[in-house]
């Protein structure tokens, strides 16, 4: 079992930034693909970056050159950077783990965009 513990959101003003952190705790694989999403109210949970244990990243469009994810493999934690901030990314962020055979996932942090 993996117990994955997101901090880091807050509110912040349009233009601002953020650092969210993931930490996981448990029966870590070494294999392993983590990533960050979001849930803004009303829509869907969406896809914002994945980073695989080599150090690959991903990352949605509406994201790009504005988010950065990174990970710390010593710590078993991720990082989301996210700078430029706008309403629009004002959501609840999960932080997710993916081996071969399991998904874990965080209890989220509300990350609030707003003047």
């Amino acid at each position: 079992q993996v117990q994955l513990v997101e901090s880091g959101g807050a509110l912040v003003q349009p233009g601002g930034s953020l650092r969210l952190s993931c930490a996981a705790s448990g029966s870590i694989s070494r294999s392993n693909t983590m990533g960050w999403y979001r849930q803004a109210p009303g829509k869907q949970r969406e896809l914002v970056a994945l980073i695989g244990s080599g150090g690959s990243t991903n990352y949605a469009d509406s994201v790009k050159g504005r988010f950065t994810i990174s990970r710390d493999n010593a710590k078993n934690t991720v990082y989301l950077q996210m700078d430029s901030l706008t309403p629009k990314d004002t959501a609840v962020y999960y932080c997710k783990m993916m081996t071969g055979l399991y998904t874990f996932w965080g209890q989220g942090t509300q990350v609030t965009v707003s003047s």
